[in-house]
């Protein structure tokens, strides 16, 4: 997707994209630097957007893991689905909040990583902790979930569910990015 048609999209939907640029490769290779792919099975990727981290992730996957891509945004969906053609990729046209029923009609209940660009600082709090626990109860133990944000502001919510989170500054984006990752212990 082009840059201006990104902007306009967005700018239609900002309560429910919360960017205005496209994420950088720098940012995409930051958030894909925590996930080990030769272990990785079954990845879930929340706001997917364009898809523009969603090619970094597929080039990355093994041929036998599976990429679930959730994604509200109508024009986003049908540009994933035109541009996005790979049997490894299944995009869920619906809200976050129902990864665990959605996944369950695919057989799977947990995933080994949550990739998210989720604009939680805009989101309703009850909203943002719902998908949040979700995640953490979707992951094995030992998964991680990794989510960037451009303040520091939602690393609450993270710390009520996950407790160990490290944090990565990305300079290299517009506009400055935090990559959060989140542990599920034990």
């Amino acid at each position: 997707m082009q840059q201006l048609d990104f902007l306009k999209n967005t700018l239609l939907n900002l309560k429910t994209t919360g960017t205005i640029t496209r994420s950088s490769n720098f940012l995409c290779k930051a958030l894909l630097s925590y996930i080990n792919f030769e272990d990785a099975h079954n990845i879930i990727e929340l706001g997917p957007g364009d898809g523009v981290i969603t090619a970094h992730l597929l080039k990355s996957m093994k041929q036998d893991s599976h990429l679930y891509s959730f994604e509200i945004n109508e024009i986003f969906i049908e540009y994933l689905q035109a541009n996005f053609k790979d049997q490894r990729l299944s995009i869920m046209p619906v809200s976050a909040e129902l990864i665990k029923p959605e996944l369950a009609k695919y057989g799977v209940n947990q995933v080994d990583y949550i990739v998210s660009a989720m604009p939680f600082t805009i989101l309703p709090e009850q909203l943002t902790d719902s998908i949040i626990t979700n995640c953490y109860e979707m992951l094995k133990p030992g998964g991680k979930f990794i989510q960037f944000h451009y303040s520091l502001q939602a690393k609450k919510y993270y710390i009520k569910v996950f407790k160990n989170i490290q944090i990565k500054f990305v300079a290299l984006n517009v506009p400055p990015a935090f990559v959060m990752v989140c542990d599920k212990l034990g």
